[in-house]
């Protein structure tokens, strides 16, 4: 007897061996089944090999009391200790596998299935499988069959007798074996049916690809023909009821369990299709209808059961549409958004802890190395395999891909697999998460070999493998299109030209020979600099392709690599900042404007690296009064007014890419962070940031000329008023400045002096911001002064209140809604715009002529300047529901109600529509119809400017032109008649309310 309060030499060893609960263990090896061997060393050193001794332990202890009397007990015993590869096999399981654990203890002879340990025993196919189903006659024999064919491969696999691949593999062809018992028994239960048709079953997926979990949906498609003399429909309808029949013998639950749910959901046009189709209703929706992911599938289409001259046929009729999928329009884009789907579907509670579907996980190894099957394959007959290893094997073979890449894929895919088949060998449930519970982990872990720390090196070993597929994933597609065009190591495979060029074809390139010409101009040679980009490279390729135009983006960044490459810090942070890297990739591929103003100044590259990954701090907005100090010092150091507005336009030009490039980036969205689902807050932010900078950028011109021609003073005061877009802060890239000029002569001087200096302001000020330079122009509108072009560019405060109190006219009380002080005298400006308040707020409102008037003017508006020739219901600004019709309707209710509702006294459209549903001028859910409208609007013409270089108020008729737009816009490729038939629905809305409140 153990003294008290010391452990015996039993529980001692017992711990030293794996179990982590020894007093229980103890208690099983003292019960009567195991007195013979308890304390047989090998027993002992046997069970603590296993995964998990503890449950290896039970399970022994369950299978001998459930062995029918005491001789065979003892045989089984016997056999166990005089056999190692029994006890290996036997006691492996039962470590692995609660599920066949049960398996044994319901039904106890069928431990004998691991004594045989000959050659054709290490590795079964479909006929040894066969002969082991072969009695099962029913759905419950088929079952108990599965499960002891099951255990076979379970032994072998958990003893390290075969690998992940070959388990796999063996999956795949019991469940072949399984899938024509099925047909076997659903044919004796219905042998008129089979009389009538051919069927053939096809196994799609996992099964198809030779590579079947333990528990996963097997996934079918069936094909049927009339048997010879049958009719086509009666045939069909008897294929539909055995294949039914099949369906139902391997996936309903009885007392032995199911066997696994069999799935035909891939089959054309999913589970709204039939379930059986004839082999030219087949081909013919494939041909018509099949959306790119269904070709995808096919890939791994291989004939299992039924009629194999006709599974054949079916197989030679497709392969031609499946290896001719890469021609498809938008086929990278189609495959990849469809994996962008697949994570956006995962729930966020699971999406850390998922094996397949997760990123890093086995999913995104499948789809990189399926994508470029389907690229390479048209072509190369070597990589048509529907198994993943043996395909990736061959695309390395191929120099398709890197080698060191496929070897770090295969080892990453290897592990995954293995991971969760013990994660689903255990219980035999279908799942792809990774456990929490620290007893499973540890399970897990000393099943693939880690038993000093099994939980801690399990993670660690997981988050390593998951680490590399993220990393190389979408790399796989790009970086061998850089080993076509680098020297490689003496024997490494390579891309030939016309596989680079199909590569970048598919990719979305319309001239691949450029950009091959580009990529080795970019990476070829041994410097430092060009090491740097061939690992920038193959990322920057995929975000080039996720663009409307991959072209100009791999030119652009050809083009700035070309002025910055000599510039220590350009490629270290393109290589040490993702955000910089891939804002600059978005940047360059969405449009014209943002990379014309980036070329003539390359180094504002460094704005898109200061941030933590999403938009960052380098391409927030800088607030008006730190451009305006920004540029008044800039003013001051230079050397006249033509040197100092040419650092104000260097300073604009810059502040327009920072504006251009965070507008970019918010809208596509990174990996790291998603588009700003606020479409509003995008628009303010640009209105704002621009408007800012034109006001500063005058504040500095009007500095350097004051003091250029007058010193520090001019003899009258000066100040600059934004008027329509300019004062509403609703700016867009492209805008004019509108502004009125207003001032006053100082005490003492002359009004005509005044009046003169004033006006040389005006021009010089004009003159200076539209000199031909590497800088955008900023043109300054005065046209809607008094008189219009008529009337003198400037005018004093009082000159401005006679006019308004004798010729005003209604026009010009509307137009001074938006009218705003910008630059220079505040004081004059504050005046200037007391002066106008009780014009555009009348205390009595309007009348009803002056209501008539305004909705005339508007009227003739739409009719005179629409341009011909277009489309008017796709005009952003002048069209039905654009931004005219919301901004004269929103201003119709400031010149009517502004008096009285101090929130209309505002020059912001958005701000004014608030105020006016707020106060119940206008019905709430109207409001929210023309905001939309306007932001969309807004959006439109923000995106003309930012594709085309120019401004625009309509959509492209380029076509992709016209992609770049739906890109910004939220719209993925081919969807650009979606996005033409959005604006549609969105203005039709907005004008019906504007018919409502404005015209009625």
């Amino acid at each position: 007897m153990t003294a008290p309060g010391r452990r015996s030499s039993t529980f001692t060893r017992l711990l030293r061996h794996g179990f982590t609960d020894p007093s229980a263990a103890e208690r099983l090896l003292d019960s009567p089944e195991l007195v013979p061997v308890r304390n047989d060393p090998v027993l002992l050193e046997a069970l603590g090999a296993t995964a998990d001794p503890d449950g290896a332990l039970h399970g022994l202890v369950r299978l001998l009391e459930a062995q029918p009397g005491p001789t065979a007990r003892r045989e089984l015993l016997d056999t166990l200790i005089a056999a190692k590869p029994l006890r290996d096999r036997l006691l492996g399981v039962l470590g692995a596998s609660e599920a066949l654990a049960d398996h044994l203890a319901r039904h106890a002879g069928d431990w004998r299935a691991l004594v045989t340990y000959e050659p054709r025993d290490l590795h079964p196919g479909v006929t040894e499988f066969e002969r082991g189903l072969a009695g099962a006659d029913d759905p419950v024999a088929l079952r108990v069959a599965y499960r002891r064919c099951l255990l076979s491969i379970a032994a072998r696999d958990v003893c390290g007798t075969i690998d992940v691949a070959q388990t796999a593999a063996e999956l795949a062809d019991l469940a072949t074996a399984t899938l024509r018992a099925a047909l076997r028994i659903a044919v004796a239960a219905a042998p008129e049916d089979a009389a009538l048709c051919r069927l053939a079953v096809i196994a799609m997926g996992k099964c198809g690809g030779h590579e079947l979990n333990y528990v996963s949906d097997v996934d079918v498609i069936f094909v049927g023909e009339p048997a010879e003399g049958a009719d086509e429909t009666r045939a069909v309808r008897a294929a539909t009821r055995l294949a039914s029949h099949l369906m139902r013998i391997c996936s309903e639950t009885t007392v032995e369990g199911s066997i696994w749910p069999v799935d035909a959901n891939l089959r054309p046009e999913g589970r709204n299709g039939p379930l059986v189709r004839t082999l030219s209703s087949h081909v013919a929706y494939y041909q018509r209808w099949a959306k790119t992911w269904e070709f995808q599938a096919l890939l791994k289409a291989r004939p299992v059961a039924g009629d194999a001259a006709l599974g054949a046929e079916y197989v030679a009729a497709l392969q031609p549409l499946v290896w001719g999928a890469a021609e498809r329009e938008n086929f990278i884009a189609d495959v990849q958004k469809m994996r962008r789907r697949v994570v956006e579907n995962i729930p966020a509670a699971e999406v850390d802890r998922q094996l397949k579907l997760g990123p890093g996980g086995l999913r995104d190894v499948e789809f990189a190395v399926q994508l470029l099957q389907l690229v390479h394959g048209r072509a190369d007959a070597s990589l048509r395999s529907g198994t993943t290893l043996d395909a990736l094997r061959a695309l390395s073979a191929g120099g398709y891909v890197g080698r060191t890449d496929a070897t770090q894929l295969d080892e990453a895919y290897r592990f995954l697999r293995s991971l969760e088949h013990r994660i689903q060998l255990h219980r035999l449930r279908r799942t792809h998460l990774v456990p929490e519970d620290e007893a499973d982990l540890r399970r897990i872990g000393r099943s693939l070999g880690l038993r000093t720390d099994p939980v801690a090196g399990l993670l660690r070993d997981w988050r390593r493998h998951a680490s590399v597929v993220r990393r190389l994933h979408e790399k796989l597609f790009y970086r061998p299109l850089l080993d076509a065009v680098a020297a490689l190591a003496p024997g490494e495979a390579r891309l030939s030209a016309e596989a680079a060029r199909e590569r970048l074809v598919a990719l979305g390139y319309d001239d691949p020979a450029a950009a091959l010409r580009h990529l080795e101009a970019l990476a070829s040679g041994v410097t430092r600099k060009a090491a740097i980009q061939r690992t920038l490279l193959p990322v920057l390729l995929g975000w080039f392709a996720d663009s409307a135009d991959p072209d100009a983006g791999l030119l652009n960044f050809r083009k700035v690599s070309d002025a910055l490459g000599k510039t220590p810090w350009y490629l270290r942070l393109l290589r040490d900042e993702g955000a910089a890297a891939e804002n600059l990739a978005r940047v360059l591929s969405a449009g014209r404007l943002a990379p014309d103003l980036l070329m003539r100044a390359p180094e504002a590259v460094a704005l898109l690296g200061d941030g933590d990954g999403g938009t960052g701090r380098g391409l927030a907005p800088r607030s008006r009064a730190a451009l305006e100090q920004e540029i008044l010092a800039a003013v001051r150091r230079a050397d006249g007014a033509t040197q100092a507005v040419t650092a104000a336009r260097g300073v604009r030009r810059r502040e327009l890419f920072r504006t251009a490039a965070a507008d970019i980036v918010g809208s596509y969205g990174t990996e790291a962070h998603s588009a700003e689902a606020d479409q509003g807050a995008l628009v303010d932010r640009v209105g704002s940031a621009v408007s800012d900078l034109t006001a500063a950028t005058l504040a500095g011109t009007l500095r350097a000329v004051v003091r250029e021609g007058w010193g520090d003073e001019l003899p009258t005061r000066f100040a600059i008023i934004g008027m329509g877009r300019f004062g509403g802060h609703e700016l867009g890239y492209g805008s004019d400045a509108d502004v009125l000029f207003v001032h006053e002569p100082r005490d003492g001087a002359a009004e005509r002096e005044a009046g003169e200096a004033a006006n040389r302001v005006v021009s010089e000020m004009r003159r200076l911001l539209q000199v031909p330079s590497a800088d955008p122009p900023l043109i300054i509108d005065a046209d809607l002064r008094p008189e219009g072009k008529s009337g003198p560019l400037v005018r004093t405060l009082k000159s401005y209140e006679a006019y308004y109190r004798r010729w005003s006219l209604v026009w010009e009380s509307h137009a001074l809604l938006r009218a705003e002080f910008v630059a220079g005298d505040e004081e004059l400006g504050r005046r200037f715009i007391e002066l106008i308040d009780p014009l555009r707020y009348p205390a009595r409102g309007l009348g009803d002529d002056a209501v008539r008037d305004i909705r005339r003017l508007k009227a003739r508006m739409e009719t005179e300047r629409l341009p011909r020739g277009t489309d008017p219901k796709l005009n952003a600004k002048l069209g039905p529901g654009g931004l005219s019709d919301v901004e004269w309707t929103v201003q119709l209710a400031q010149l009517r109600h502004g008096h009285e509702v101090p929130g209309l006294r505002t020059t912001r459209t958005r701000s004014a529509l608030a105020a006016a549903g707020a106060a119940g001028l206008i019905p709430p859910e109207d409001a929210a119809v023309l905001d939309e409208a306007w932001v969309l609007a807004t959006r439109v013409r923000n995106a003309v400017m930012l594709v085309r270089g120019r401004a625009g108020d309509t959509f492209p008729s380029d076509s992709r032109e016209l992609a770049a737009v739906g890109r910004y816009l939220g719209y993925g490729h081919g969807h650009a008649g979606d996005m033409l038939d959005a604006y549609r629905r969105t203005a039709r809305r907005a004008r019906g309310v504007v018919d409502e409140l404005f015209y009625a």
